[in-house]
């Protein structure tokens, strides 16, 4: 077996000079860095007092799902020698809060749309979607479902 260890820095950039001595006396924002890439300004969500302009945990934990997915399938459709020209996906996640217990992601859809190249090869670049799903880490990881509602045209 090979391990690969993967290390996220997080610096807390919510101090407004009192700390957290109140709920409301503190911002959410944080700076996210691995190694020499770009700064990502993140929050917490709106619903939890956070910046709407900043990604937060619950985007990036859709947005790792769906760019897993991607690229196994950009390398699924590469093995088979279907000519990727387009590929978007409009992925959605349901945060699931019951008052009193802990919140969990209760789901996401991956909604992928490409376009290729060969018309022949339609049903079978359909027929990836199932493979890259099989094959994401990251849906392997997770514990509520994880749905795709790939469509393909050419």
């Amino acid at each position: 077996m090979e391990n690969h260890a993967y290390i996220v820095n997080i610096e807390w950039t919510g101090q407004k000079g009192i700390g957290t001595t109140a709920y409301d006396a503190y911002d959410r924002s944080f700076n996210l860095q691995a190694g020499e890439k770009s700064v990502l300004e993140c929050s917490s969500d709106t619903i939890f007092r956070g910046d709407k302009l900043k990604y937060n945990p619950e985007d990036m934990l859709v947005a790792s799902l769906a760019s897993c997915h991607m690229l196994w399938y950009l390398h699924f459709c590469a093995d088979n020698h279907i000519t990727m020209l387009e590929y978007s996906d409009a992925a959605e996640g349901v945060l699931s809060l019951e008052k009193g217990l802990p919140s969990k992601f209760t789901s996401i859809t991956l909604k992928p749309r490409v376009r290729i190249k060969e018309s022949d090869k339609v049903e079978l670049a359909a027929q990836l979607h199932h493979k890259a799903h099989e094959f994401c880490f990251i849906a392997n990881s997770v514990n509520f479902p994880v749905k795709v509602e790939g469509d393909v045209i050419f």
